[in-house]
């Protein structure tokens, strides 16, 4: 199945796209059947081909999502804008909040010690009683 895409070409950080008419399966730098026309994106100039993407649009081949908006946004095809869907970032999740006020303050090793002798000693002296 043929589809009209962009071609990536171009420097690093520096890219700019050429519309071509290619198999949907080929990869990105196989050869295309026929180059419709460029668009820069840091400048945003687009230059296109109508009358052959619209003869490529006749014969069947499918533009991608971001072609198809491309060519809406030129005028060269007569139909609404296809709203790509963006994957949104994973939220983390947070653990719970306690107040300070309700938290009691950790105890230092001695006091845990203290504590639980006199509780052990209060214990035996009501059961000798």
């Amino acid at each position: 199945m043929l589809a009209i895409k962009l071609q990536r070409i171009g420097k690093k950080h520096q890219p700019s796209y050429r519309l071509v008419v290619a198999e949907k399966r080929s990869k990105l730098g196989g050869p295309p059947v026929e180059d419709l026309g460029s668009y820069n994106s840091f400048n945003k100039k687009s230059t296109f081909k109508k009358e052959r993407i619209l003869y490529w649009l006749s014969v069947g081949a499918k533009p991608t999502v971001t072609s198809h908006n491309l060519l809406v946004k030129e005028g060269i095809i007569n139909a609404p804008k296809i709203k790509i869907a963006m994957k949104k970032k994973a939220q983390k999740e947070e653990a719970p909040v306690i107040p300070k006020e309700t938290a009691a303050p950790p105890k230092a090793p001695e006091e845990v010690q203290k504590t639980a002798t006199t509780d052990a000693v209060t214990t035996n002296e009501a059961g000798n009683s």
